[in-house]
């Protein structure tokens, strides 16, 4: 498996502190796939946005039926989180 360099969340400071504190606020965490992009806290912060518009933004549908996409997508891509 590949090795990708990461801040964790008691090193991180300025905007990728920021971030991860969100985070821990939103989930009670810092997840994994948030830290692989801890390196450019812009990218990061862009992420995140997206993720919230597409999962909790107006949609014709529910909350319940993207989470079920979401999870047939991860699975069909053998990705485990």
């Amino acid at each position: 498996m590949a090795h990708i360099r990461t801040i964790p969340p008691a090193d991180a400071t300025g905007p990728l502190k920021q971030e991860y504190e969100t985070a821990l606020k939103r989930a009670g965490h810092v997840a994994h796939i948030l830290q692989l992009q801890s390196l450019n806290p812009p990218v990061l912060h862009a992420g995140v946005q997206l993720y919230l518009a597409l999962m909790h933004g107006p949609s014709a549908l529910t909350r319940a039926q993207r989470e079920l996409i979401a999870t047939v997508v991860s699975r069909a891509n053998d990705c485990f989180y």
